[in-house]
């Protein structure tokens, strides 16, 4: 099964974290960042990577990619908010996304998670799931600084 593959991240992966955001971030957002007005914020990724996989408290779960010799994916969460989930591009298709989420969600009590308003692949793969919209909405960190939705993910 595919989720027993992942591995808990330590602080030597941040690097690796960072360079599969960058690459999924770059291939689905540039709507929302156009990479020439808006240079993926390497420095600040990979500093809010360093200080999250010594946060207590945060889980951060890889699954490496032994062909290419990076990371294939990431979820990183704490006890109730979904903070982050990319599949590196390679992968997209997979099912490592859905397999991410089951490891993070098996370890969450209500889950939340904050998403981009304008990422329609993402907010469709949730809902696909059974995440529902709240309504509340509040300001990304970073420019041109859009718009981000919570969603929940209601108990079964």
């Amino acid at each position: 099964m595919v989720e027993n593959r992942f591995r808990q991240a330590t602080p030597e992966d941040a690097q690796a974290l960072l360079d599969v955001e960058r690459a999924a971030g770059i291939a689905a957002l540039g709507h929302i960042f156009p990479p020439g007005m808006y240079p993926f914020p390497s420095e600040e990724v990979l500093a809010k990577w360093q200080a999250a996989l010594v946060e207590p408290g945060v889980r951060v779960h890889v699954l490496d990619d032994a062909d290419r010799a990076r990371l294939a994916c990431f979820v990183a969460h704490d006890e109730r908010l979904l903070r982050h989930l990319a599949v590196h591009p390679s992968h997209w298709g997979s099912g490592l996304a859905r397999a991410a989420m089951d490891v993070a969600v098996a370890e969450m009590d209500d889950p939340r998670l904050w998403c981009l308003a304008d990422n329609d692949q993402a907010i469709g793969f949730y809902e696909h799931l059974g995440w529902h919209r709240t309504g509340r909405r509040k300001t990304s960190d970073y420019a041109p600084f859009p718009d981000e939705i919570e969603m929940v993910l209601p108990h079964e």
